[in-house]
């Protein structure tokens, strides 16, 4: 059953493959029917005017027999006729005019010395009759040329059908006097002969076109094979496989194309290559030059710690003269450590190495510690239920949390107001201020590293890594966080978190690839996340 099943479905699949190919946007299919179109335009045409030669031809040759031989008995033996002949000698005439070479059916129509009509027809009293003449020929026939012509009668013709079947009738008057003729000859033979040239014209229509069709599918799979391969290589390079190349041969366009494609292809590998070399070189550095700080930070930050001890005890050991200075070098040591705390971070984001560290949260008192530990209670309105649970990392949210809480404190103002929300699996977390919000052109790079929207505040407590580090804690895990302007006023960070974030890409990995000084190791002090205020506006 599973065979049958497999081989139904194997069926199916190339059943839909040979119907993509001819799907009607395709290039075969248009060439198919470019080709079928000239093939049966030029075979149609061709057809018709052989038709139409051999139709004339055989109609001409067998209608002048039958007139010349018709004419012929109507000067010879209608012509010896008396001027007033019996009915019997018009039916004897006729008889004999009907045996000729041609035999057509022969009716004479005379005066006798009476001036009674009398007929003579070959086929006696029920054969041909003046009824099968039409009116317009009997009016030709009878009507007498005008001016000095020695023949005041002429002979016509006309084609008729007669239930279905085609006839040659015509008729002349006896010159001098005498009876009138008329003469009906079937075509039928020749109809027949000319339905039989139209039935082979049709069918050899019909193979030029199929085998206008066969070569044009001969010439469209020459033709599109090497655009498909050119097709399946594209794909695989924009898939990132650099190392892809066209097999060359022949020397026409298409192989011009294969082999532009393969310069194309070796250069942006090249190219490639080198960025990816330089971009390796510059993560290298930056990681590098961010661990060569943190040892000449360490003790910075120790004797900086020591002096802001000594500030805040106001013992009087610290010179009031210096004491500016003091406190100048204390912040910038600190925002110092923070940038390279923040260098690290992304260092790691770019390189792949960062990891979840999950475990079971409840998501306000998560959002409760954040706030408490940096002294927020009193300018921040949180307004979250208890309960609400999700898979995360502590620290992460925590790191996400500081970023777009102290944003909101730094550029919008207190009160900042936080929701917590849980819908479809997964948890809304929204920050809002009571500032001016932000201006249209800054919305889309709030999130860009080092982007600081004014430029009268070059140099700040910020690096313009803050919000660029919580989009990217966010996106680890498989959540996003999108900024606007409130309509009541204010801008509004929204962080969207799945429940349940397991890492998809290594769920067994239970820690941070870390340093020992790293700031997520537990112990750290609070201010390894302290938000980069100079980010978002």
């Amino acid at each position: 059953m599973t065979e049958r099943h497999g081989g139904l479905r194997g069926w199916t699949a190339g059943r839909k493959g040979k119907l993509s190919r001819l799907r009607f946007t395709s290039l075969r299919l248009r060439l198919v029917m470019v080709f079928g179109a000239v093939a049966l335009t030029a075979a149609v045409s061709a057809s018709g005017i052989a038709y139409w030669l051999n139709r004339e031809a055989v109609l001409t040759r067998t209608q002048g027999a039958v007139l010349r031989d018709f004419e012929q008995e109507m000067q010879n033996r209608a012509g010896s006729l008396p001027e007033h002949p019996s009915q019997d000698e018009l039916l004897h005439t006729a008889g004999q005019m009907a045996n000729s070479s041609q035999r057509f059916s022969v009716l004479l129509v005379g005066a006798d010395v009476t001036g009674r009509t009398v007929y003579g027809s070959s086929g006696g009293l029920n054969g041909f009759s003046l009824e099968d003449v039409p009116a317009s020929l009997r009016t030709a026939v009878n009507k007498q040329q005008d001016g000095g012509d020695s023949s005041p009668y002429h002979l016509y013709w006309q084609r008729v059908v007669d239930d279905g079947t085609p006839y040659l009738v015509a008729g002349t008057k006896v010159i001098g006097g005498g009876p009138t003729g008329y003469m009906r000859k079937s075509l039928e033979p020749e109809a027949k002969d000319l339905n039989s040239l139209a039935w082979s014209l049709g069918i050899a229509t019909g193979l030029a076109l199929i085998g206008a069709a066969l070569l044009a599918q001969a010439a469209a799979t020459t033709v599109l094979k090497p655009v498909h391969r050119l097709g399946v290589a594209a794909r695989r390079l924009g898939e990132g496989r650099l190392d892809t190349r066209l097999r060359v041969s022949g020397t026409d366009e298409l192989a011009d194309l294969s082999r532009t494609f393969n310069r194309t292809a070796e250069a942006l590998e090249k190219r490639v290559a080198d960025m990816a070399s330089r971009d390796d070189a510059s993560r290298r550095f930056v990681a590098d030059m961010s661990h060569e700080l943190r040892t000449p930070l360490t003790a910075i930050t120790a004797v900086t710690e020591v002096l802001e001890e000594e500030l805040d005890a106001e013992s009087g050991s610290i010179d009031p003269m210096i004491e500016p200075a003091v406190r100048l070098v204390v912040s910038e040591t600190r925002r110092l450590n923070n940038l390279v705390e923040n260098l690290m971070e992304v260092t790691r984001f770019d390189a792949g190495t960062a990891r979840l560290v999950l475990d079971d949260v409840d998501v306000a008192d998560q959002i409760t510690a954040c706030i408490d530990a940096r002294a927020w209670l009193d300018a921040v309105d949180l307004d979250a239920e208890r309960g609400i649970h999700a898979q995360l990392d502590p620290r992460r949210l925590d790191v996400i949390m500081a970023n777009l809480i102290g944003n909101a404190l730094k550029h919008g103002g207190s009160p900042v107001r936080v929701s917590v929300t849980a819908a479809r699996d997964e948890v809304v977390i929204a920050v809002r201020d009571h500032g001016p919000g932000i201006p249209e052109e800054v919305l889309p790079h709030v999130f860009d590293r080092f982007y600081k929207a004014s430029a009268s505040r070059p140099r700040s407590e910020g690096s313009g890594l803050g919000l660029s580090i919580a989009l990217e804690n966010a996106h680890i895990h498989g959540g996003e966080i999108t900024a606007a302007n409130s309509p009541e006023g204010g801008a509004v960070f929204t962080l969207r978190l799945p429940q349940d974030a397991s890492d998809p890409d290594d769920p067994d990995e239970a820690v941070d690839p870390v340093d020992p000084g790293d700031p997520g190791e537990p112990g750290e002090k609070a201010a390894r996340s302290v938000p980069d205020e100079e980010k978002a506006r």
